[in-house]
């Protein structure tokens, strides 16, 4: 019997409307035999946490650009809890400061990846924390 495939949500919070880096790691992550689900530009965390749900997926994966990852990625997780989904691993990436790691972190974030984070280090990260 076959190992149950890792489904993937890839997503991006608020009104950043850069996708390029987003596609480049669904498409990464689809080449390593995930599934991948892609929300699409300008969601909002209840849409992010709503289509994690309906998709059934094991990883929710936010990509943000414009500043508001202190704010979007944490109300993400907290919805995740509240829907009785806590156990999804959440991972982020983007333009993010250095400074602003520990703190989204605390809030659940399990991993940040900067700009310039190879594809294979994501994969294997993903990989080895999902909870099938």
């Amino acid at each position: 019997m076959s190992e149950k495939r890792i489904r993937v949500l890839v997503a991006k919070p608020g009104l950043d409307g850069h996708d390029r880096g987003a596609k480049v790691i669904a498409q990464a992550l689809r080449d390593a035999g995930m599934e991948v689900v892609y929300t699409g530009l300008r969601q909002t965390p209840e849409q992010i946490v709503s289509a994690a749900l309906q998709e059934d997926v094991n990883v929710v994966g936010m990509s943000i650009l414009s500043g508001a990852h202190a704010t979007l990625f944490p109300l993400v997780v907290n919805l995740l809890k509240e829907k009785g989904a806590g156990d999804i691993l959440v991972v982020g990436g983007g333009i993010i400061p250095d400074e602003d790691v520990p703190d989204l972190k605390a809030a659940g974030i399990a991993e940040v990846f900067g700009p310039g984070t190879p594809l294979e280090s994501v994969v294997k990260y993903i990989q080895a924390n999902v909870k099938n």
